[in-house]
């Protein structure tokens, strides 16, 4: 493992500019399919818009295989949707062979779903145990989540399997995620981060502190590839 690089912007516009360069240098880099794990929410969103813009042309879009890192279970038209809103920002608006989507069924039950992908996951991904990402892209919750494992169930992520199965502390909501052994088995994981609602926990984690161990965020720790922090001037005040 190698220890993580923290890379600090004054706005998130400057971070998703330099996080797709980041991503199509590692694309770039890899020979034949490159498989990446999507991340929902608002930083991934403007990434997708800034890909969806800036960079129709400059990515070999036909090597590129989309998966999730974790997917709400509803269907994908909802507009909480994490396929849905990559669908909307961004597969809409390049041209990616149909194939090489690979959603989550947030639509069938979660057993279901959680079974499904994971043989997706199996079925076209190299394995060594688990599943082998060329990049995991990854947020943080205010709570120090990541993917759809939250703190009040961190054993989650020593799961033996590939997917697991999430409930929201709040609304009780079922998700589909990705687990810890996937994540720390790929080759690249990168964290976007923005807020000031993240600062306290962003410093906790980077530094250490005791009370991280508390938080999945913390966890991330892959076993032989990079792991970058991509975080707006907000988030990163605490470092």
């Amino acid at each position: 493992m190698t220890d993580p690089k923290v890379l600090i912007f004054d706005s998130i516009s400057q971070l998703v500019e330099n996080f797709s360069l980041f991503f199509i240098d590692l694309i770039k880099q890899k020979e034949g399919d490159f498989c990446v794990a999507l991340s929902g929410g608002s930083t991934p969103k403007v990434w997708f818009e800034e890909l969806a813009k800036n960079h129709k042309t400059d990515i070999p879009w036909g090597k590129v295989h989309f998966y999730w890192g974790d997917e709400r279970c509803v269907p994908p038209e909802d507009e909480e949707s994490n396929f849905g809103m990559t669908k909307k920002y961004l597969l809409d608006h390049v041209h990616i062979p149909p194939q090489n989507i690979h959603r989550i069924h947030g639509e069938l039950t979660p057993e279901q779903a959680a079974k499904n992908y994971e043989n997706e996951l199996v079925q076209h991904l190299t394995m060594d145990r688990f599943p082998i990402f060329d990049l995991v892209i990854l947020g943080m919750g205010d709570d120090a989540h990541t993917a759809s494992i939250f703190p009040h169930q961190i054993a989650l992520w020593n799961s033996s399997k590939s997917c697991v199965i999430a409930t929201h502390p709040v609304s009780g909501q079922h998700r589909v995620s990705i687990s810890g052994g996937v994540i720390n088995n790929a080759r690249a994981v990168a964290f976007l981060v923005t807020g000031k609602n993240k600062t306290e926990k962003v410093g906790e984690i980077i530094h250490k502190k005791p009370i991280a161990v508390n938080y999945p965020a913390s966890l991330v720790a892959p076993k032989k590839g990079l792991l970058r922090w991509f975080l707006d001037s907000s988030a990163a005040q605490n470092l």
